[in-house]
């Protein structure tokens, strides 16, 4: 039965919902928590654990344009309800893991495969096509929920581990998935182009995927959402770590992840109210410098209020980049191939979510410190920042000012919502 809901603000709490439990939280953050319980039951260093989170991201990356491919051609609710269904199942199925570190991290690249469903990319889209004068700050509420489970998710896995093991964790994981976001989508998604004799993918405005990948601006984002997450899931996964190797008391080194959560839901809701009001290339800058900042703060002291501090920062930019990809592929190629262009650009942003990890634990295996590691992450966003400055001042798709929210009234009437 497909519940119509006619206020798309509907589709906004969906989604945070959703992102709760999206393919980043619960692949990433909770590895974080898990890592060293897991380690020594194994006998594995940290590099073993990087590396499948690593190729995880880096299967993701690959199943990620598919899955916006099949959105564009199916819709987002099917797609999704089903991805959703098998990264719950593939979550709960990481308890089985046996002591051989190939078979573990096949496992998790099978988990990499499912996430790739359970991403923004679903979310992203249904709000676009819902949203135009409002939509960074659409996007930014939505993408709040990747700070809020950035918050949660640490916090559940603990509180797992603590009573049912890691392997009991990922059992208790995986079911947390599914009770979240699969009624979350059910009942509170849209299609952005509506299924019932509404608006067809061709019929929006944009350009098609195969034009946007042969363009200068595509391979610029496509860098710049490299660097980020780099630097951002680089630091975010080895968090826990890195603060206990200070000395901080590893259940002190969980709650810190609170104040991360909080700041990713300031960097979206920060991030999405200025893209709505200045130029978004000239937002993004903003929000790298500040992690950059961050990771100059952590390079600089190891004392614990400092640590957290820049953590903090980081998160900020940690909470703008999954807005910004929306936002701007939005406003420079359009919708009509919204699903797969971002896709694409996700694909290449969770490749840098694996990077990052997977250089952090090399350098600390190599040299017993994250501190060159850190070093380069500062000069990888000041790079992302050079590029955003050839970013063209003038958008191919702006805003229409015509008092709506919604592409078209068709859109509108067959899809039952109303414009915000």
């Amino acid at each position: 039965m497909s519940i119509q809901l006619r206020n798309p603000w509907w589709i906004v709490l969906g989604s945070v919902l959703g992102l709760i439990v999206g393919n980043v939280t619960v692949l990433q953050f909770s590895t974080s928590v898990l890592m060293k319980p897991i380690m020594a039951e194994f006998g594995w260093n940290r590099s073993v654990l990087s590396a499948a989170v690593m190729l995880g991201s880096f299967c993701a990356a690959a199943a990620t344009p598919f899955v916006g491919r099949l959105i564009d051609k199916h819709g987002v609710k099917p797609i999704t309800l089903l991805a959703i269904s098998f990264f719950a199942l593939s979550t709960a199925a990481m308890s089985l893991a046996p002591a051989a570190a190939p078979v573990f991290i096949g496992m998790f690249c099978v988990l990499g495969v499912f996430s790739g469903g359970q991403a923004p990319l679903p979310y992203a889209k249904s709000i676009a096509g819902a949203f135009d004068r409002r939509r960074g700050l659409a996007m930014g509420i939505a993408m709040t929920g990747v700070g809020l489970g950035t918050a949660l998710i640490p916090k559940l896995a603990q509180l797992y581990l603590d009573n049912f093991g890691w392997r009991g964790a990922y059992v208790a994981l995986g079911a947390t998935v599914f009770v979240i976001a699969f009624p979350a989508v059910a009942l509170f998604l849209s299609e952005p182009t509506a299924r019932r004799g509404a608006l067809t993918s061709a019929m929006l405005p944009g350009l098609e995927a195969r034009q946007v990948v042969r363009t200068t601006n595509f391979w610029v984002l496509s860098f710049v959402f490299l660097c980020i997450p780099i630097v951002a899931n680089g630091i975010i996964v080895h968090l826990a770590p890195l603060l206990t190797d200070r000395g901080i008391p590893a259940q002190q080194a969980v709650s810190i992840f609170a104040s991360i959560g909080a700041s990713l839901i300031v960097g979206r809701l920060a991030c999405g109210y200025f893209l709505d009001r200045f130029f978004a290339p000239h937002v993004a800058i903003a929000f790298i410098v500040i992690p950059a900042l961050g990771v100059i703060t952590l390079l600089a002291s190891s004392d614990p209020v400092l640590t957290t501090v820049g953590a903090v920062m980081v998160g900020i930019g940690l909470g703008a980049e999954v807005d910004l990809i929306g936002y701007l592929q939005s406003r420079y190629f359009g919708l009509r191939a919204f699903g797969q262009v971002y896709g694409y650009l996700f694909a290449i942003f969770t490749v840098g979510t694996g990077l990052g990890p997977f250089v952090m634990a090399a350098t600390f295996d190599a040299t017993g410190s994250y501190s060159t590691a850190l070093i380069g992450f500062v000069a990888t966003l000041a790079c992302a920042a050079v590029a955003l400055l050839r970013m063209p001042r003038t958008y191919a798709f702006p805003v229409q000012h015509a008092g709506t929210e919604a592409i078209a009234p068709v859109s509108q009437a067959a899809s039952g919502i109303r414009p915000a």
